[in-house]
């Protein structure tokens, strides 16, 4: 008898302490938003992601030799379609798929504005995967309802005003997609 009452107090206190890990867990991760972050711009000048409270973001990682890489056209029409509504798409650059981003930030910033006209903000490059991946893509890529792992360049995190994570969408997702636009126009149009 006085075994099975060990055992059930055991097995209680241990699906007691399970349900405060996934609490903390799942506060741990509501603690911070994806305007939480200090990164540092294509200039190399730090940039807090929190001054951009109030905007809808589009985040995308970006590369100059990848076959994605004409969307560039596309999220500069997309930023300045929207931006006077409080949008904004933010570039990173990264060369973890293909090495298809070797440039130094003076190359890159030069290739997105000769050949398509950027004007968006643009970071210093980052790794969004890997061992060195940025804080960032950390937190966006294990965000419970809209993470997953960044499998090429191009794939794009849809934030809302107050930082949230609102979608993320893949790199064969055209800036000129419909649902892509909808969800950008409904996060414009909310509180």
């Amino acid at each position: 008898m006085k075994n099975s009452i060990t055992r059930k107090s055991f097995l209680a206190l241990s699906l007691l302490g399970l349900l405060s890990i996934n609490t903390m867990n799942a506060d741990h991760h509501n603690e911070k938003t994806a305007l939480n972050f200090k990164m540092k711009n294509i200039q190399d000048k730090d940039v807090d992601l929190n001054d951009y409270k109030g905007k809808v973001l589009l985040m995308v990682n970006v590369a100059s030799k990848c076959g994605y890489t004409p969307q560039y056209d596309g999220l500069q029409k997309l930023h300045s379609q929207f931006k006077d509504q409080g949008f904004s798409v933010i570039g990173f650059p990264c060369n973890n798929f293909g090495a298809q981003e070797p440039g130094t930030h003076t190359e890159i910033l030069s290739f997105c504005k000769e050949n398509y006209g950027v004007t968006f903000p643009m970071m210093g490059k980052i790794d969004v995967k890997g061992d060195k991946q940025a804080p960032l893509y950390k937190y966006l890529t294990n965000h419970p309802d809209h993470g997953g792992d960044v499998r090429w360049n191009f794939e794009k995190f849809l934030i809302d005003k107050k930082g949230n994570v609102i979608g993320h969408y893949k790199s064969g997702t055209a800036p000129n997609d419909t649902d892509l636009k909808a969800a950008i126009k409904k996060a414009i149009e909310s509180e």
